[in-house]
């Protein structure tokens, strides 16, 4: 996490809060930072949204519902069927082929969410979480500039604008048809309040490198689809919860599983990205290891304390671990509390560090 990163992500925490982190230090920190930002949002309280360049870094850390890092997954939105005279650019034609099937379980969580895509060429989806939950978030980058979506339920619309109203005053916008209100938090950084529509509001939310000529042009483009159309869109990389089991087998394939460990249980972890999706996964693992080790450790049974002690200790050559640290803080988090447990202690706070259920 970048310096730059951390400044924007304790400006975007509510500085009423700010006292719970002192005294903490190291990745522990970071993460109840991180907690707290996450269930700001999701409880929303009264704190600004986030740009998307502090979500990055809020996202490299574990937190409640196992938020994490981003992972460049990549869709392009630019092949979508709209107008070329609505977007001020020819429009890409979509090839026709043999209709996609969908599971139920899929076209479910699609219908969840507002299916909102950029329709000019170049946008490319960085981010994609949540979508289990009662919001979600998709983050779309082209070149330096990117803009973030998250939407939460309809019923948090007045306390989101009122927050809002602390920014700016309200401009008139809107998307693809859908009324909405921008605000400005400075002549290049951007945020725009959709109105409560079919039982949600959608919150977006540029970073500092923008214009407002070229938010404008990005507004228009924006476009709404139907579910189809929005599951088309991602990419295998993207693990929707048709590609659950499939991805599950990769990641957990030198994993040790703990006892009773249901691999089909991991349907519900929605719509996520690979690094979401990693995280998701061994946050369970991890999780249920502990839990485990305590029962083992309560009921006098040496052999699987040890056997629990093994797994965690061995968490530090878990390949999924490694292909993600690179790309953000979730494995050192983990690697942190595996280490504390196998040495004999349960630290306080495990469950919301590791979004245990």
């Amino acid at each position: 996490m970048t310096e730059e990163q951390l400044d924007r992500l304790v400006r975007d925490v509510d500085p009423a809060r700010l006292d719970v982190v002192e005294g903490l230090g190291g990745a522990k920190q970071a993460l109840l930072e991180e907690i707290m930002s996450e269930s700001t949002l999701h409880r929303f309280a009264e704190s600004k949204p986030p740009r998307p360049g502090a979500r990055r870094g809020v996202r490299r850390f574990a937190g409640v519902a196992t938020a994490a890092a981003v992972l460049a997954g990549v869709f392009s939105v630019s092949t979508l069927v709209r107008g070329p005279e609505e977007v001020g650019e020819a429009a890409p034609e979509l090839s026709v082929g043999a209709p996609v099937v969908y599971s139920p379980v899929a076209m479910r969580a699609a219908e969840k969410n507002p299916r909102l895509l950029i329709n000019q060429p170049g946008w490319k989806a960085t981010t994609v979480y949540g979508f289990a939950e009662e919001s979600g978030t998709i983050a779309f980058r082209r070149g330096e500039r990117e803009l973030e979506m998250t939407w939460y339920p309809a019923d948090v619309y007045a306390v989101r604008y009122d927050n809002q109203l602390g920014v700016s005053r309200p401009e008139p916008v809107k998307v693809d048809g859908w009324q909405g209100d921008l605000f400005r938090y400075s002549a290049r950084d951007f945020a725009v309040l959709l109105v409560p529509r079919d039982g949600v509001v959608v919150e977006m939310r540029t970073g500092d490198n923008w214009s407002r000529r070229e938010f404008d042009r990005v507004l228009a483009a924006v476009v709404r689809v139907d579910v189809r159309t929005w599951l088309g869109a991602l990419p295998p990389e993207i693990v929707v919860p048709d590609r659950v089991q499939a991805r599950a087998a990769e990641v957990l394939a030198d994993v040790p599983l703990p006892p009773g460990f249901d691999v089909a249980g991991l349907g519900d972890v929605g719509v996520n990205d690979p690094y979401q999706f990693g995280a998701a996964v061994t946050s369970r693992v991890g999780c249920a290891w502990i839990v485990e080790w305590q029962r083992a450790r309560a009921g006098g049974d040496d052999a699987a304390v040890r056997r629990a002690v093994d797994a965690l200790r061995s968490s530090h050559r878990w390949r999924v671990l490694h292909q993600m640290n690179e790309d953000g803080d979730w494995p050192e988090v983990f690697w942190e509390y595996a280490d504390e447990v196998a040495a004999g202690t349960v630290p306080s706070g495990y469950r919301q560090g590791l979004g245990c259920d």
